[in-house]
């Protein structure tokens, strides 16, 4: 059998209120009792903070005795007794519990960048910044310099760019196969050809495995591919695909992409490892990090 309908019922464990009644459970929202005696036109069958059913019959028998009274003060005459309300009083212009609303979100970190979809977070260096907007929706940090782009100077480029992203559209499986086959994608999209097919570097016209390894990122054992390429205008660089099993339920692989300008302009090295050991799980406060920096 369904429960009573939604609204305003005395509430037997605060004596001169009533609590509202949303139909399925009682809410918060109370309010004092009306002048005229409210009762509930049906208890709900659960009173909230632990009143039982014997509180609600005893507040039915109440009913009764009230009448009973009024009846002896009208003195039996022909005129009728005054009406005494039985049921729940007129609601309120606003009768309804409000719909509960999302907690806000707290206020951003400035020290990371989290991605959500990847149960990560990704640190921001000093020196390094959170972009406004990028071209990939996916976590981005980046040096907080930026030049000229060699191959095309109406554009700007950055001298150092971290991203993390889902594993999709591949067979392989294992973080090492994962990075081995993502490294010259992340090579392209830094220095080939972005995103809209221009060739702001010139273009790659070779690169040189710098390493290759197992890697623990995050508590989570992966592998990471790093490449030193050659472009055809500008210093090159150095790209990183780093493969590991997320720190959500299913584990899917994300890859986190880097890409370092080489030369005395670029980013040191070192701050490649400093970002891997600071990626650490969504609420996390230890990072997992990767073991002895690997040296060009």
């Amino acid at each position: 059998m369904g429960g009573p309908p939604p609204g305003w019922y005395a509430d037997q464990g605060a004596p001169g209120t009533e609590r509202w009644w949303d139909g399925a459970a009682w809410t918060a929202h109370t309010r004092p009792l009306p002048a005229t005696l409210a009762m509930p036109v049906r208890p709900a069958p659960n009173a909230p903070s632990g009143r039982g059913t014997a509180a609600v019959i005893g507040a039915l028998l109440v009913v009764p005795a009230v009448i009973g009274g009024v009846l002896l003060l009208n003195g039996g005459g022909d005129e009728p007794p005054p009406p005494v309300a039985t049921s729940s009083a007129p609601a309120p212009a606003v009768t309804s519990a409000a719909a509960p609303t999302p907690s806000p979100s707290p206020t951003e970190d400035p020290t990371h960048v989290t991605d959500q979809l990847n149960g990560i977070t990704l640190p921001i260096l000093k020196g390094w910044k959170k972009p406004e907007n990028t071209l990939d929706d996916v976590a981005t940090v980046t040096t907080d310099e930026s030049y000229e782009c060699p191959g095309d100077t109406s554009r700007y480029c950055d001298r150092g760019t971290v991203s993390s992203r889902s594993v999709s559209g591949t067979a392989a499986t294992t973080p090492e196969a994962l990075a081995k086959e993502d490294i010259a994608t992340a090579a392209k999209a830094a220095y080939g050809e972005d995103a809209l097919g221009n060739r702001i570097h010139g273009g790659i016209r070779s690169h040189t495995v710098v390493a290759a390894r197992p890697a623990v990122v995050a508590g989570r054992t992966g592998y990471l591919v790093r490449w030193r390429v050659i472009t055809g205008k500008g210093p090159g660089g150095y790209v990183q695909s780093l493969v590991f099993p997320s720190s959500l339920g299913s584990e899917s692989p994300v890859v986190v992409r880097f890409a370092f300008d080489a030369g005395p302009d670029g980013p040191p090295l070192s701050a490649m490892d400093e970002i891997m050991r600071g990626i650490k799980p969504i609420g996390s406060s230890t990072g997992g990090g990767v073991g002895s920096s690997i040296g060009p």
